[in-house]
């Protein structure tokens, strides 16, 4: 028998929104990085800013925090060592590519350590169009933890981060962000990003490889934007890429002039991606709430972290955001948390808000 909580009748699938006043996550929240332990306990690190931060940086960035979990479902915050409560923050020298704002995209557990792979902006500005943007430029880099609460940084060739922007005219030019690793052999890794393409104002996913997971060297964009009339029409974000019997899955955030919406890409070998049509009314595999609807995520579904449960279900963490009436143009003004889907069977294409029961 399962019993539903009334607070999830109302927000299907809202699962944790910002944090208390004074917290480090007091204005927003988003980004989930999920990772079940062996003991059967659950850890989420994170990102969010409180409401002193920085508002020039128009994104949902700020600093690193953890959450835990006995099921994955009900959450409580972990206080850490840095500002607030944050267990990573922003570098404090200023040339560095992470020293004004930066979130999470992955944290792994290997060899007895834990690894986060995040990214970060610096102070430069930066034009895209008719906006002088502060804190765009982002690049990835890397931390490793003991505990998952203590971290410290690996230096990359790059003010301390692992890849640099490409060329004036490349796809990546503007950004790569978000980075989330796969080891596909002992001596291979890839390192899947998010590009933004400042002249044709689309968005994309590179892909560089290594010999040891810490030098990297791009291959170039493998996957682009989806047709004109797409959720995806104006490219791919943030995405989470794993291994699936024999073959790579990337969940991904399509973006539109009219929200954002969760797709679903396969690959035999991890580098040449096919677009698997969802069954949600704009194509994709977990849509935003319907437009007008009021609900806390009428806006955009995206930042996926996919969990594999043992009876061969799978969970969706992710981050919605409401509805403005402004789009795309100012991103603070959307109130972000992050929600729960359960997918049905394990059918990876067909999603169901958590509705509050244990399952």
């Amino acid at each position: 028998m399962t019993t539903t909580d009334p607070h999830h009748a109302r927000h299907p699938g809202l699962l944790l929104g910002p944090g208390p006043s004074g917290h480090w996550d007091d204005e927003r929240v988003s980004g989930p990085c999920v990772l079940r332990e062996p003991d059967g306990r659950w850890r989420m690190w994170y990102y969010g800013r409180d409401q002193g931060f920085d508002p020039e940086i128009n994104l949902p960035t700020g600093r690193v925090g953890l959450a835990e979990s006995e099921d994955g479902l009900h959450w409580e915050r972990v206080s850490g060592p840095l500002t607030q409560g944050a267990v990573l923050d922003v570098h404090p020298h200023p040339e560095r590519f992470d020293s004004t704002h930066l979130g999470c995209s992955q944290v792994v557990r290997r060899d007895g350590l834990y690894w986060m792979w995040y990214f970060g902006g610096d102070h430069s500005r930066f034009r895209i169009g008719r906006f002088d943007v502060k804190g765009l430029k982002l690049r990835p880099g890397c931390a490793i933890s003991r505990d998952g609460v203590h971290w410290q940084r690996l230096d990359g060739p790059h003010q301390g981060a692992l890849l640099d922007f490409g060329g004036h005219s490349e796809f990546d030019a503007a950004t790569c962000g978000w980075p989330q690793v796969v080891q596909v052999r002992t001596d291979l890794w890839r390192l899947y990003y998010h590009s933004l393409d400042p002249a044709r104002m689309v968005f994309g996913v590179g892909l560089a490889e290594s010999s040891d997971g810490l030098h990297w060297h791009k291959r170039g964009q493998v996957l682009g934007p989806g047709e004109p009339d797409a959720f995806d029409a104006l490219g791919i974000g943030t995405r989470c890429v794993l291994r699936h019997q024999d073959r790579w899955l990337m969940f991904y955030e399509g973006v539109a002039g009219n929200g954002h919406s969760i797709g679903l890409a396969e690959s035999e070998d991890g580098v040449h991606w096919t677009r698997r049509p969802g069954p949600e009314p704009d194509g994709s595999v977990f849509a935003h709430a319907p437009s007008g609807s009021g609900a806390w995520d009428a806006f955009a579904v995206g930042a996926p972290c996919v969990v594999a449960m043992d009876d061969g279900s799978w969970r969706l963490y992710y981050v919605g955001s409401n509805e403005t009436g402004l789009g795309h143009s100012d991103e603070l003004k959307a109130r972000q948390q992050i929600g729960l889907a359960l997918s049905q069977g394990a059918d990876p294409t067909r999603w169901a808000r958590w509705d509050g029961s244990r399952r």
